[in-house]
């Protein structure tokens, strides 16, 4: 297994965890994430401020790989990420791209279908007409 894809599951495995320590240290500190078809961050602080909203206080994840390949410097996952909300689950379908530089994620995009992830966060929080 290559070293980049061996990173990813890594952190993979700390969503899976929720070791929000394990996860920033896993990206550069110039990161871009994008969570397509949100706004974009730049940076590790923005990264931070974005998981560190009240609206992603999720009690645990689980994100299930499909696929995973590896070429170079770019990896890419076909994944379910689930968050847990009290005693309901959401699940959204990702694609994830992961570019690495020098043993660290330094572009992660992930694309999603956000109707799909607003339905659920609606229905597993009880927002009306859900």
């Amino acid at each position: 297994m290559s070293e980049n894809k061996r990173i990813v599951l890594d952190f993979i495995d700390a969503w899976n965890r929720l070791d929000y320590d394990a996860i920033y240290a896993a990206m550069t500190d110039d990161i871009y994430y994008h969570n397509i078809p949100m706004e974009p961050c730049d940076g590790i602080a923005a990264v931070r401020a974005f998981f560190d909203n009240p609206s992603f206080s999720f009690d645990a994840a689980q994100w299930d790989v499909h696929h995973i390949a590896a070429t170079g410097e770019v990896v890419l996952t076909e994944r379910t990420d689930k968050f847990r909300l009290g005693d309901k689950w959401i699940a959204i379908r990702v694609m994830g791209t992961f570019e690495m530089r020098d043993g660290k994620i330094a572009k992660w995009r992930d694309y999603f279908d956000l109707a799909e992830f607003q339905s659920q966060m609606a229905a597993a929080i009880g927002a009306p007409g859900a």
